[in-house]
């Protein structure tokens, strides 16, 4: 095993145990035999000439794009800056705050490069959610977007540990303690740090659909392990690609999509100067050029009438091949409306923060309706009951998978939960077919058990998605004296749509005539918005919430 270089072992200090800890295989594919000592910044940038992708474009926005060879000249600034000016340290956590912008995607590569753990955050996270993650991550430097240090600021007046904030992004080089500043006065070669493939890159803390927040980590054999599964054998994107989503980086679906797996296929990755609305995304795909697309399936919904409206004013279709849906469950409905607007049939998958990406997906020749693939090349799966035995196929219970990457919680109980004998547990409810393809239910703790009967509340948003009142959906099992559970949807209506008592008979009729009877909402509650992460997950716990 090769020796790590990181002196600062807080992360490493904090591991499961070993009873705890996934088995990672590498076993499943020739491609995953990694070396021991690696970094994953300097295989994919510092490296990317040895590919030929030196001159190629890498990082784009509307007033900038930068090549690999510029992007990693700014990186080895950066690098120099952490160490030279900043006296940090392999394996020192860094705080990064930003959105997704070049900016962002230069420091999370440098402070990986350096061997340090980049910690990103949510840009809408506020000052104590801040707090619990400086807690926890204990970090000695924050590199802040200019635009977001208030709640930083109020977070560090109470984190001590929390010594140095430097802005990025600041758009004024003659500030000399912003980032850009002091990097603009480094310059000459600097070697990455000779971190081992088992030293941490990242802890990246769970995005909230049920509740407190866990860091979960990941090395830097992770990363580039994980680009030899879906990206290699599922995605295939190529050079010649750019890519655009509303991930964010602070999140593995968006790190993944919206900045390692392009760096790993030498394409580029296009980040707008305005937020994404679904109007503005559906102008952005055209003005970007973009062929490869993440979101949400609740984007791709809404984003559906922009896109037709703009291939018949412009008579063409967008640039994309490829549309991405992850971070919850993709319901038929806004698979064949998406379908139906942009002449593309969705890549679906499902992934963890825990597993850092996708694990089960199809490409879009493989596509089998309901389901959402078969086990991504470098993993293996099964559906087991509460023991941990198989069940026959056809037969609903959890899923579990192994791979080259696997939960590794810092410091956190609830490790023995996810990982059990070496499997990993990512909490959803499956059944699998005899041809492999796998088929969503629920979230396990989601799983709406009514008067015996199992009911996935993702089947029952699909069926009231199909409705032409319905813009959005979200389903519940709640407590009932006498059932168990009840079905309960809380519905958002299209523009001119009237919540009275005849649209609620309307809607379990519409759900009795498409699904199983048993599994129509015998409450429906009118709202205007449904709870939601930054990445668009439907936040059920919330809706359960008196």
């Amino acid at each position: 095993m090769a020796p790590t270089a990181q002196t600062d072992r807080f992360v490493h200090d904090r591991l499961p145990v070993d009873a705890d800890m996934p088995a990672l295989r590498f076993d499943l594919l020739p491609e995953l035999q990694l070396p021991e000592q690696l970094n994953l910044v300097h295989e994919l940038l510092d490296r990317a000439g040895d590919k030929g992708f030196a001159e190629r474009p890498m990082l784009r926005s509307p007033g900038l794009t930068l090549t690999y060879a510029q992007a990693a000249a700014r990186v080895c600034a950066i690098h120099q800056v952490l160490v030279q000016d900043l006296a940090l340290e392999p394996g020192n956590r860094v705080l990064l705050r930003g959105g997704n912008s070049i900016g962002m995607a230069l420091v999370w590569l440098a402070v990986a490069r350096a061997g340090m753990v980049a910690v990103a955050t949510m840009p809408l996270l506020r000052a104590k959610e801040l707090g619990d993650i400086i807690d926890k991550a204990q970090p000695v430097l924050a590199l802040c977007d200019a635009k977001l240090m208030d709640e930083l600021q109020l977070a560090q007046a109470q984190a001590p540990v929390l010594r140095r904030i430097v802005v990025f992004n600041s758009g004024d080089v003659e500030a000399t303690t912003s980032m850009e500043a002091m990097a603009l006065r480094k310059s000459g070669r600097f070697d990455a740090c000779p971190t081992a493939g088992t030293d941490i890159a990242m802890l990246a803390f769970t995005s909230g659909t049920t509740g407190k927040p866990k860091a979960a980590v990941h090395t830097h054999r992770d990363l580039l392990a994980a680009c030899e599964t879906w990206p290699r054998h599922v995605l295939r994107a190529r050079a010649d690609d750019i890519v655009m989503g509303s991930p964010p980086l602070a999140f593995t679906f968006g790190l993944g999509g919206m900045l390692v797996f392009p760096m790993w296929a030498g394409a580029s990755v296009f980040f707008p100067d305005i937020p994404y609305t679904p109007q503005a995304m559906a102008q952005l795909m055209y003005v970007s050029g973009a062929t490869i697309c993440y979101t949400a399936p609740t984007f791709y919904r809404q984003m559906a009438p922009f896109i037709k409206a703009l291939h018949a004013e412009r008579g063409a279709p967008p640039p994309l091949r490829i549309c991405v849906s992850a971070g919850e469950a993709l319901p038929d409905a806004t698979r064949q409306l998406w379908k139906e607007a942009s002449g593309i049939e969705m890549l679906d998958g499902i992934g963890a923060t825990e597993m850092f990406h996708i694990f089960v997906s199809a490409a879009p020749q493989d596509v089998r309706r309901g389901a959402i693939g078969k086990v991504v090349p470098g993993y293996v799966a099964k559906v087991v009951d509460d023991n941990g035995v198989e069940v026959p196929l056809g037969t609903v219970g959890k899923l579990a998978v192994q791979g080259p990457t696997g939960c590794k919680y810092m410091d956190d109980p609830r490790q023995a939960a996810y990982v059990q004998n070496g499997w990993n547990h990512p909490g959803d409810a499956f059944l699998q077919d005899a041809d492999g393809y796998f088929f969503y239910q629920a979230r396990t703790d989601d799983m709406i058990i009514t008067a015996g009967y199992n009911v996935g509340a993702p089947e029952v948003e699909d069926a009231l998605l199909r409705h032409p009142a319905i813009a959005e959906c979200g389903v519940i099992g709640k407590p009932d004296a006498e059932r168990g559970m009840v079905v309960k949807a809380f519905c958002v209506l299209k523009s001119g749509q009237a919540g009275d008592a005849a649209l609620v008979r309307a809607l379990q009729d519409h759900v009795k005539a498409s699904i199983a009877p048993y599994k129509y909402p015998r409450e429906i509650e009118f709202v205007q918005s449904l709870p939601r992460t930054e990445t668009g997950k439907l936040q059920r716990f919330r809706l359960k919430q008196p």
